[in-house]
C-alpha cells in the first residue's frame, strides 16, 4: 500500500511514518523543510528505500503541485492530511492575532483541499482511495463549551466543511473523505499532560481507517471510532 503523509517530520506525522514502515508500506513523507527533518531522515534510512522524503510546504501551494508532478506515476492509497498548526496564543476575544489567523487558515483549511486537488489522479490510481484529514474536536460546534481559541477552532471547523464537501464531490469517483480527531496526544501541541501517546494515537487511527468504505465518506471520527457531532 502507498501512503502520503504531510507534516511527517514530528509528532503524530512522524509516528505515522514509523507505523507505516512497520507495515511494509511505501511512504511518501512530506514536510515543509526536509533540511531540518533529522528524525524523519533517520527513520527513512532504516526503510530500505520504502520511505522517501519530499517538500510539501502548506504555505507555498506551488510546492504541492510540484510534488504531484514528481509523483505523477505513483498510485496513492491513503492521502493523510496531517500537517497543521495551532496559531498564535493571542487567541481570545478582543485580542485575536489576525495575521496568525490567516496563516492558520492557510495551513489547516486551504492546503488540505489543495492537496486533494493536486493528488486526485494518484488517488484514483490507488486501491483504497482514502483521504484522511487530521481535524480536532475543537472544530466541532456542538462540542464547544468553553469558547476562546478562535483561530484554531475556526480553522478546524473550516477543514470539516472541506471534508464534507469532498465527500459529496468525490463520491462518484469512489474516493472516501473523512475528518479525524486524534485524541489529546502527548505532542508539542498537546503537551506532556495529554491522555495518550503518539503511538497509541496512530495505532487507533489506522485501526479506525482500516474498515472504512464509501458509505463512511463525510464522517467526523473520534479516536475511539465513534462519530463527533458537527
Amino acid at each position: 500500500m502507498n501512503i502520503l503523509i504531510t507534516g511527517a517530520n514530528r509528532g503524530i506525522g512522524l509516528e505515522m511514518v514509523k507505523y507505516a514502515m512497520a507495515q511494509g508500506w511505501r511512504v511518501f513523507a512530506c514536510c515543509r523543510n526536509p533540511h531540518n527533518a533529522d528524525s524523519l531522515f533517520n527513520v527513512a534510512k532504516l526503510s530500505n528505500g520504502r520511505i522517501s522524503v519530499h517538500i510539501a510546504d502548506m504555505m507555498e501551494l506551488a510546492t504541492l503541485q510540484a510534488l504531484s508532478y514528481e509523483l505523477r506515476n505513483d498510485p496513492i492509497d491513503i492521502l493523510m492530511n496531517n500537517a497543521g498548526i495551532y496559531g498564535s496564543d493571542k487567541n481570545t476575544f478582543g485580542a485575536v492575532d489576525v495575521d496568525s489567523w490567516l496563516q492558520t487558515f492557510q495551513v489547516n483549511s486551504i492546503a488540505p483541499l489543495k492537496m486533494v486537488e493536486a493528488f486526485s489522479e494518484q488517488l484514483l490510481m490507488g486501491e483504497r482511495k482514502l483521504v484522511a484529514c487530521m481535524s480536532s474536536k475543537m472544530g466541532s460546534m456542538a462540542d464547544n463549551g468553553y469558547g476562546n481559541s478562535y483561530i484554531y477552532r475556526s480553522s478546524k471547523a473550516a477543514l470539516n466543511a472541506v471534508v464534507k464537501s469532498l465527500s459529496i464531490d468525490l463520491k462518484d469517483k469512489g474516493i472516501i473523505s473523512v475528518a479525524l480527531h486524534p485524541g489529546w496526544v502527548k505532542t508539542e501541541m498537546g503537551g506532556p499532560n495529554a491522555e495518550i501517546t503518539t503511538r497509541e494515537c496512530v495505532e487507533q487511527t489506522f485501526n479506525n481507517l482500516a474498515s472504512l468504505t464509501i458509505k463512511d465518506s463525510g464522517r467526523f471520527i473520534d479516536i475511539d471510532g465513534s462519530d463527533i457531532p458537527w
